[in-house]
Parts: C-alpha cells; sequence; structure tokens
C-alpha cells in the first residue's frame, strides 16, 4: 500500500499541513504509523477518512461530523451510523417544523386595515384559549400588547392580534414557546406574514441543499467503510481503541 505524506493529504483539500496533524490528533483521522525518525506516515485509508470527513461537514456541519469520525474510530461503526441517522432525523423535524409554519401563516387571518384594537378578554375568546395563556405568550416575549392609558388593560393591536393568532397556531401544532420565540420574530421583522414568503422559499431551499449535501457525505463515508471491510478490521482501528492504519 502507498505511502502518503500530511502534505499529500492537505494538497487535495487546499489544507496546512498543520490541519491534517490537527485531524489525526482530534480522532477524525485513524492514528498514523511513524517513521524510526517519528515522521507520519499516511496511507490511502486516511485519505478516505479526510474526504469522508470535509464530505460529512455541510450536510452534518463540523461538530456532528467530528463526532462521526471519532465515534467510528473509538466505537465502530453502529455507534458512528447512529449518529448519521440523529442528524437525518434534525432534518426531518427541521421539515415539519418548515410545514408547520407554512400552514399557520395561510391559516392566519388578513388584518384589518382600521387601526382598531382588543382586550384581553374578547381575543381570548375568539382564539378559544384562557387569558391566563396570553399572559403566559407575553412573559415568554410572544405578545407585546400595549396599555389603556386609562385602565392600564392590556390592548391588542391588529399586528398583536396576528402574532397571537400565529402562536396559537404552533402550539396546536405541539412547538414550544422557545421554538415559537423566532418565527414570531421574523414576522414582527418583516411587517406581516407576506414578506415572508422569500424567508420560507430561502428556508426550504436551504433544507433541500442539506439533505443533498447529507447524502454526497454518505458516499465519501461509504466508501471509506467499503474500503475498511474489503480490507479486514485492522484498516479502522475498533471499539474501545486507536491503532495505526496497517500498510
Amino acid at each position: 500500500m502507498g505511502r502518503l505524506r500530511p502534505v499529500d493529504l492537505a494538497r487535495e483539500h487546499g489544507l496546512s499541513t498543520q490541519a491534517v496533524r490537527n485531524y489525526e490528533a482530534a480522532g477524525i483521522l485513524p492514528a498514523a504509523d511513524r517513521t524510526e525518525h517519528g515522521y507520519r506516515r499516511y496511507t490511502p485509508a486516511h485519505a478516505r477518512a479526510l474526504r469522508a470527513f470535509l464530505a460529512l461537514v455541510p450536510g452534518h456541519g463540523q461538530p456532528r461530523a467530528t463526532a462521526v469520525m471519532q465515534t467510528l474510530h473509538r466505537d465502530g461503526t453502529d455507534a458512528a451510523l447512529r449518529l448519521v441517522d440523529e442528524s437525518h432525523a434534525q432534518l426531518l423535524e427541521d421539515r415539519r417544523t418548515l410545514e408547520a409554519v407554512e400552514a399557520a401563516l395561510g391559516d392566519l387571518r388578513p388584518l384589518p386595515p382600521e387601526r382598531g384594537s382588543t382586550f384581553v378578554g374578547p381575543l381570548a375568546r375568539r382564539l378559544g384559549v384562557r387569558p391566563a395563556t396570553l399572559r403566559t405568550w407575553e412573559r415568554a416575549g410572544l405578545l407585546r400588547p400595549g396599555r389603556d392609558p386609562r385602565t392600564g388593560y392590556r390592548v391588542y393591536s391588529p399586528a398583536d392580534v396576528r402574532d397571537a393568532q400565529l402562536v396559537h397556531q404552533l402550539r396546536r401544532g405541539g412547538y414550544l414557546l422557545q421554538q415559537i420565540a423566532p418565527v414570531v420574530a421574523q414576522v414582527r421583522g418583516a411587517g406581516g406574514v407576506a414578506p415572508l414568503e422569500s424567508v420560507l422559499r430561502d428556508w426550504r431551499g436551504r433544507l433541500s441543499a442539506r439533505g443533498r449535501a447529507m447524502l454526497a457525505g454518505a458516499a465519501a463515508l461509504h466508501a471509506y467503510l467499503d474500503a475498511h471491510d474489503a480490507r479486514g478490521p485492522a484498516a479502522v482501528p475498533g471499539p474501545g481503541r486507536r491503532r495505526a492504519v496497517s500498510p
């Protein structure tokens, strides 16, 4: 089997040789053999490991890609694939969140053109919730009603009513208040629901790109594992130990 230097691995990806050494030290690459003078001796297996890691990063993010490779070299294939599965599950959950947001926004009624307002009781009855629920949403920063200057009662503007409807729809979908807060902030920042159409398109596009990147990462990881299986258990360190790739 061919011997490779750190610079050989680095050049393929435009990395520094120190980055390659750092990846090995972190367990992203299997530990390399050393020459009698202490120089690292890499092999094509290390090159495949580096390709797999760098291919995993766009879809899974660097922390998860690092964990996948570290777990593979420390605990074996099954444990590493579980981490990959968790990333796919998170992507599916993110898609469901997007769909819930799109559905919630689609169910919102247009705001009336007049500058009307409503109090907590009528709004609670309109949504079918208790007034205490609206106050809970307010404490969480999801609603920001004004106050009647004479009575001090909460007064909900049409924009506040829109926010309350959005929160209500997402809560019915099972989302937590902390998950809803960024969506409400997006609606406020956009000045309403209509300008969010481009945001939602971008969101969906980013999820699709992430899914495609996961496919590319899976192909590179499969190539690394396939070569390992073909060469036998010495190709990649087994569970519970780090060892060098054998010639």
